[in-house]
C-alpha cells in the first residue's frame, strides 16, 4: 500500500526564529538564510542579535508615533555597514505603513551604500535611504532632515560614537540607541598624561598599568557619554546585549529625552573630566552650557 508523502515543511517551520510575515527574500539577500532556506548557527546568532536590538527599538518608534499623532518616525543608523538592523527593522516595523516613516543608513564605504540602495529598491522599501558620509559629515548634511526622532550607532568605532551623540543632540533626537566600540581616544589621553598625573591623586593607580589604561579608558568613556546625555536632559539606561556573549563590546546605552534637570550631571561631567585629567576632551564631552548657566536655568523651573 502506497503511503502518503509527508508535506514539505515551510521555511517558517524549518526556521522557527523567523517571524510571521518576515521577508524570506530579504533574509536570503542578507545571507542570513541560504538560497534553499536554511539557517546555520552563525546566521541564527546574528538574527538573534538583531532581533534583540529591534526589541529595544520598536517601543521607541511607537512612542514617537504616539507623540506625532500617528506620523512615522525618522531613524538614522550610523555606521550602518550592510544595514542588517535597518533592513530587518524596516521589514518588521515600517513595511506597509504609509505614515512617512523613514530609515537613513549612514556609511563611509561607498560600495555598501550602493548595494543597500539597490537592495531597498529591489525589495520595494521606499522609506529607506543610504548616504555615503561619515558620522561627523552627516551632522551638517542637507540630505537629512533638521530633526531626527531616533538615532542608532552600533559598534561605530572610536570617536564615531561620540560624533553620533553630537549628531543626535543637534538633531534633537527623542531616542538614542548606542552600542559603543573601540574607545581609544580617552585611553590615549590618559596614557599621554600619566606621568603628570601619577603624583596628583591615588586614583591614578586605576590606570597606571597599560592594560588597565585601555580597560579604564573604555569604561570612563561610556561613563562620560552617559553624563553628557543626562546633562542634555536625557534619561539614560545602560544594559547588556543578550546573544553577544562572543564579544566584549556588548554594552547597550539607551537615552530618551525627558527634559530632566541638567545641573547635577553637567557639574559631575566637568568634575570627572578634571579628576581623571581629561579636561582637554571637554569639547567632545560637552554639557551644552556651563554649569553656572545650567544652575541658573534650572532654578527657574524647580
Amino acid at each position: 500500500m502506497k503511503q502518503d508523502k509527508k508535506p514539505v515543511p515551510t521555511i517558517y517551520e524549518q526556521a522557527p526564529e523567523i517571524k510571521p510575515g518576515q521577508s524570506i527574500e530579504l533574509l536570503k539577500e542578507l545571507h542570513i538564510l541560504t538560497r534553499d532556506g536554511k539557517l546555520n548557527q552563525d546566521s541564527r546568532r546574528k538574527l538573534k542579535q538583531v532581533y534583540h536590538l529591534v526589541q529595544f527599538i520598536e517601543p521607541l518608534l511607537k512612542d514617537v508615533e504616539a507623540q506625532k499623532d500617528g506620523q512615522g518616525a525618522t531613524v538614522v543608523d550610523h555606521g550602518a555597514g550592510k544595514s542588517y538592523l535597518g533592513f530587518i527593522l524596516y521589514d518588521l516595523f515600517f513595511k506597509g505603513r504609509e505614515n512617512g516613516g523613514r530609515i537613513y543608513g549612514i556609511e563611509t564605504r561607498e560600495e555598501l551604500v550602493q548595494k543597500s540602495t539597490a537592495l531597498a529598491a529591489h525589495l520595494g522599501f521606499p522609506g529607506m535611504s543610504f548616504l555615503n558620509l561619515s558620522v561627523a559629515e552627516s551632522t551638517g548634511s542637507d540630505k537629512l532632515p533638521a530633526t531626527i526622532d531616533v538615532v542608532t550607532a552600533l559598534h561605530a568605532c572610536n570617536t564615531a560614537t561620540d560624533d553620533a551623540i553630537d549628531f543626535a543632540l543637534k538633531k534633537q533626537a527623542k531616542h538614542i540607541v548606542l552600542v559603543p566600540c573601540c574607545q581609544a581616544e580617552v585611553a590615549t589621553v590618559l596614557r599621554k598624561n600619566k606621568g603628570r598625573d601619577l603624583g596628583r591623586s591615588a586614583l591614578t593607580e586605576i590606570w597606571r598599568h597599560p592594560i588597565h589604561t585601555r580597560e579604564f579608558g573604555s569604561q570612563i568613556t561610556n561613563v562620560l557619554r552617559c553624563l553628557q546625555l543626562e546633562a542634555h536632559g536625557y534619561q539614560v539606561t545602560v544594559t547588556e546585549l543578550v546573544g553577544w556573549e562572543h564579544s566584549m563590546k556588548n554594552e547597550l546605552i539607551v537615552a530618551t529625552y525627558k527634559n530632566l534637570p541638567r545641573r547635577r550631571p553637567a557639574e559631575r561631567l566637568q568634575q570627572v573630566l578634571a579628576e581623571v585629567g581629561l579636561e582637554e576632551l571637554s569639547s567632545r564631552f560637552y554639557s551644552g552650557q556651563p554649569a553656572s548657566q545650567a544652575q541658573a536655568a534650572e532654578s527657574t523651573t524647580d
